[in-house]
């Protein structure tokens, strides 16, 4: 009696390497992903642009334009035939993956202005990204700002949609220097905002957020400026979080400043935390309840210590 494994599907398959999943699943973009699972799949033959472009229903440009990204992480390499040099009919192979020493990719310098025109002259998508952000910003790009948006699709591995998105909101909200949209791209990359619908959802985020410090800002009498982490993280947990209202929060305000004499953000959320898990929701509440405590406190023997918010405040595990 013989015995076998029924294998099914398993019996055709064809392995990714460990390190292309570790180094670049976060970084390249869908029609990256998709072209280089095709060339995984026919490894070993002789693929052409053209042959990529039809079994995928792409563009041999925008093939192209995926497979620019592994040639320059140096993941795959062109050969071009001798008796044939067209953009349809160049072949590739996948050699540089068989090596045990895949350089891990990391966010690269911006390319010199060569290169961005370049990729600018052969992709169509990526220069209708450059026309676009021309339109949106309302001003013509420079060499730098090109090479950074050509980054936030290569390296970030945005789609050009959504970039235009982002584009979009950091107009919208006053913020269209390309240090501040190189830093929110960076972050999408990370956090693999890959389509229009993750994008949106993101920006609702953070408007929702920006919306919140602008409140806080106002209440607390704070000079108009950006805030910082922690201030942006905390004014989101009191406005979206737990829905405190203009008037607790100027309550809370008051106590510190009346307490310690300026603001300190780590002292306010300490109070705003313990009304927080009290279920006050009022000043009126905040005040019967100050009251409470200041009778409890008075009624108590001598040698029993009262409630103290600064003793309070030095015990929590609270902002540094």
């Amino acid at each position: 009696m013989s015995f076998s494994i029924n294998l099914g599907k398993w019996n055709n398959i064809f392995a990714v390497p460990c390190s292309l999943v570790d180094n670049h699943i976060k970084l390249a973009g869908a029609a990256q992903i998709k072209v280089l699972l095709f060339l995984l799949r026919y490894a070993g033959q002789d693929i052409t642009i053209q042959n990529i472009a039809k079994s995928l229903a792409m563009s041999p440009l925008d093939v192209k334009d995926a497979m620019q990204y592994w040639i320059e992480t140096n993941l795959i390499n062109e050969n071009i035939p001798v008796s044939d040099e067209s953009e349809n009919t160049k072949n590739v192979n996948l050699e540089n993956l068989k090596s045990n020493n895949i350089r891990p990719l990391h966010r690269r310098q911006r390319s010199d202005p060569d290169f961005v025109a370049k990729r600018i002259t052969e992709s169509k998508e990526v220069n209708f990204l450059m026309q676009e952000a021309q339109v949106i910003l309302s001003r013509p790009i420079s060499n730098a700002d090109s090479a950074a948006l050509l980054m936030f699709h290569d390296d970030d591995g945005l789609p050009i949609d959504v970039i235009l998105m982002l584009l979009q909101y950091a107009v919208s909200i006053g913020k269209c220097h390309m240090n501040y949209i190189d830093k929110i791209a960076r972050t999408w990359g990370e956090e693999e905002i890959d389509t229009i619908e993750k994008a949106e959802r993101k920006i609702k985020l953070l408007e929702s957020k920006r919306r919140a410090w602008i409140i806080v800002e106002k209440v607390f009498g704070i000079e108009k400026r950006s805030p910082t982490t922690k201030e942006g993280d905390a004014a989101d947990k009191w406005i979206n979080s737990w829905g405190i209202s203009e008037e607790l929060l100027k309550e809370a305000y008051d106590r510190c400043v009346d307490t310690k004499g300026k603001y300190i953000l780590s002292y306010i959320d300490t109070i705003i935390k313990k009304w927080h898990s009290e279920g006050i929701k009022t000043v009126k509440q905040a005040n019967d309840e100050k009251r409470k405590n200041k009778s409890q406190n008075t009624n108590k023997s001598d040698f029993s210590p009262s409630y103290d918010i600064n003793e309070y405040y030095n015990s929590m595990d609270i902002f540094a």
